[in-house]
């Protein structure tokens, strides 16, 4: 997907601000976590790259804000976004 793709997702989605996205992957495993959007949010996007927490280290990302609970992706990697756990 290109980053234009990823944020029309957002825009047809403003609810979703701190939710759950399931994220397909063309050649690996579904991964489900939450968009962060912090200091270099805008230079990833930039080049269609996106931190995210995935849902087993988000309540210790939550308490301690700690972006090595992160991990970057590759944009043009994803298939699909969809709604993840609420």
């Amino acid at each position: 997907m290109t980053s234009e793709q990823i944020e029309k997702f957002f825009a047809n989605n403003p609810d979703n601000g701190g939710q759950a996205i399931k994220i397909f992957f063309k050649a690996r495993n579904t991964v489900e976590g939450v968009f962060i959007r912090n200091a270099d949010y805008v230079e990833l996007k930039g080049k269609n790259f996106w931190r995210i927490v995935t849902l087993k280290n988000f309540e210790s990302y939550r308490n301690s804000k700690d972006v090595n609970l992160t991990r970057i992706f590759n944009g043009a990697e994803f298939t699909k976004l969809s709604q993840g756990a609420k």
